[in-house]
């Protein structure tokens, strides 16, 4: 087999034109201290040679590596994906490169994944972090190596992070109160984990919603869904409509599991919405396709990806940059068939 060519290096450059590598160094850089003769004749025996500089010796001279880790939980759906296009955007718009990691909602692939970004030597680290994820050693190690951390969306509870969310309070509150609007009474709640922060801040906009228009509080109607998928919505529905009294109203922690909860209720012979109203929460795309379409709240997953950078950008340029800092955008109720009584207010 023949041996690949041997890869052409500053040294050789060097030797050639009779410089030294500093001169050569300087000159592939358009230093100021180097002559344009002595630049031209450098770029031009390097496009001859086929010169490509080892970015890797680059990042240890600088201290820079120009990469930027993402760890997403899946990409299921269009919201994660959404958010990667808006971080992938703005990062190479700054000059990053963007490496991107998917936990599959395990906690042991995000270790992994955080170890191996760290190995990079990347220059910040974005994450949402998976369902599984309890214990936040991890994260620690991030910040103990003076690494810029920024979670988006999903964030632990722990001191002085830094991180973009969409208001789910603010969302779920809204979205309770339209389906209120709407003349619904009996509103069931398909539920997230509780230690989530998403999931925990649309639990507690349903509940605080129904207290504030003088509707109670009934546990029975807040069912645990199995997973986020639609399935999982689906099985938390059948449980709902086993009652003696079946809910007019259900808002789903998730779309997936929303449309999953609207296949069983037509399955059951109910109209939607006369009978039973059904909203979720995140604005898939998918949420205008089917047939009633979906009101949601659409979370912004582009801008969140955007700001996410703008964050790390920020951090990046500070000796102190675990502030603390927090970046909250404003959800927006999408109001579609699946919810729209034409009755009442909202």
């Amino acid at each position: 087999m023949a041996k690949a060519p041997k890869r052409t290096s500053i040294i050789d450059l060097a030797e050639q034109l009779g410089l030294s590598i500093s001169t050569i160094s300087r000159a592939l850089n358009n230093a100021s201290d180097v002559s344009e003769a002595t630049k031209a004749q450098v770029r031009e025996l390097a496009e001859q040679l086929n010169y490509q500089p080892n970015s890797l010796a680059a990042s240890l001279r600088s201290g820079r590596s120009h990469m930027l880790g993402v760890i997403v939980p899946h990409i299921n759906g269009a919201f994660f994906p959404a958010v990667v296009h808006g971080i992938e955007r703005l990062a190479s718009t700054a000059g990053f490169n963007v490496m991107i990691c998917q936990s599959s909602e395990e906690v042991g692939r995000e270790q992994q994944h955080i170890t191996a970004l760290l190995k990079a030597r990347v220059d910040g680290v974005l994450v949402s972090m998976s369902s599984t994820t309890h214990d936040f050693a991890h994260f620690e190690q991030v910040r103990r190596k003076g690494v810029p951390l920024v979670f988006f969306d999903r964030m632990p509870e722990l001191p002085a992070v830094c991180g973009v969310v969409v208001d789910d309070y603010r969302g779920a509150y809204e979205l309770t109160s339209h389906l209120i609007g709407q003349g619904c009474q009996r509103i069931a709640h398909l539920a997230g984990p509780p230690h989530l922060n998403i999931t925990f801040h649309r639990h507690r906009g349903y509940r605080e919603a129904l207290l504030a228009h003088g509707l109670p509080y009934d546990e029975r109607l807040v069912v645990p869904l199995p997973n986020s998928r639609l399935e999982g919505g689906a099985a938390a529905m059948r449980q709902l409509l086993a009652q003696s009294r079946h809910p007019d109203a259900v808002f789903a922690a998730y779309d997936f599991a929303a449309i999953g909860a609207l296949q069983v209720v037509e399955e059951h012979g109910l109209q939607v919405p006369q009978q039973v109203a059904v909203a979720g929460f995140s604005n898939e795309p998918f949420t205008t396709m089917v047939r009633p379409q979906l009101t949601s709240v659409n979370q912004h997953g582009e801008l969140m990806g955007e700001a996410a950078v703008q964050l790390f950008l920020q951090l990046l340029k500070r000796t102190d940059t675990f502030t603390g800092q927090r970046i909250v955008l404003k959800p927006k109720v999408m109001i579609r068939e699946s919810s729209r009584r034409g009755q009442g207010r909202g």
